[in-house]
């Protein structure tokens, strides 16, 4: 208000040295004596309506500033809204990963930006027993174990989804066959070292199996995840817990 004020002021005070300039100058060219009426009124007159004026306007661009603040504020809150609920949404609730749909999508996309890269299929082995034995929140409780030893695993910037109920997606971006191999094994042994006690102390083993191929040139996602999951197949039927991953995605296609 007192900003008002004073740019209204400033304007009526700069209105009233144009008026009596004007009046020194018109008044006598017209043959007019000066009296105290003629200054009275090219003092007064600019004064009372151009504050007034000018007071009005600058309250009213104030307002429109404000609101215009206020506006963009909102919208800046509600595009964060947006992105908290697309993320969220895009997220697995249990463990936070990607869920199957994002996550292959966000396969895609790193498909189209690059040809190297390893996808790997990981699946928890006899999962189904801890469920009936122990009940399902057990079982999420073993999920969750699971879920963070496979992310302690991975490399930064790997791809990680939730694609199952207990079956998991890590794409390896720009990985090696031999790098590959180091990750998925670092996942095995990771889920491996887990000390499960749910009840009595007793320690369920927890272990995975994991299937993957590395990414050959114009080859698709549904072709990728045919042959990791041929790998994994393969690895569960040869003893479960262990790795099998190769460049070769003939056998699945």
């Amino acid at each position: 208000m007192n900003s008002i004020i004073l740019r209204s002021a400033a304007v009526a005070f700069a209105s009233v040295a144009a008026s009596l300039l004007l009046t020194l100058i018109i008044v006598p060219a017209m043959g007019f004596p000066l009296n105290r009426t003629i200054w009275l009124s090219s003092t007064l007159c600019p004064l009372v309506l151009a504050w007034a004026a000018s007071a009005s306007t600058f309250w009213q661009s104030d307002r429109l500033k404000s609101a215009h603040r206020d506006l963009a504020r909102a919208h800046a809150q509600l595009a964060a809204a947006h992105r908290r609920l697309a993320e969220k949404a895009s997220r697995d609730d249990m463990t936070g990963m990607l869920n199957r749909e994002n996550f292959f999508a966000a396969l895609e996309g790193s498909r189209r930006k690059s040809d190297r890269g390893a996808l790997l299929i990981i699946d928890a082995d006899h999962f189904k027993r801890i469920n009936d034995s122990f009940g399902h929140l057990t079982g999420d409780d073993a999920l969750l174990l699971i879920a963070s030893a496979i992310e302690r695993g991975v490399r930064s910037g790997d791809v990680l989804g939730r694609i199952g109920g207990e079956e998991f997606g890590a794409f390896l971006i720009g990985a090696t066959e031999q790098e590959a191999k180091r990750v998925a094994e670092r996942i095995r042994r990771e889920v491996e070292l887990i000390r499960f006690r749910p009840v009595d102390e007793r320690t369920i083993p927890l272990t995975v199996s994991i299937g993957g191929t590395v990414c050959g040139e114009d080859v698709n996602v549904s072709d990728l995840m045919r042959a990791a999951d041929q790998r994994l197949y393969q690895a569960k039927h040869r003893g479960r817990n262990r790795t099998i991953l190769d460049t070769d995605i003939s056998e699945a296609a």
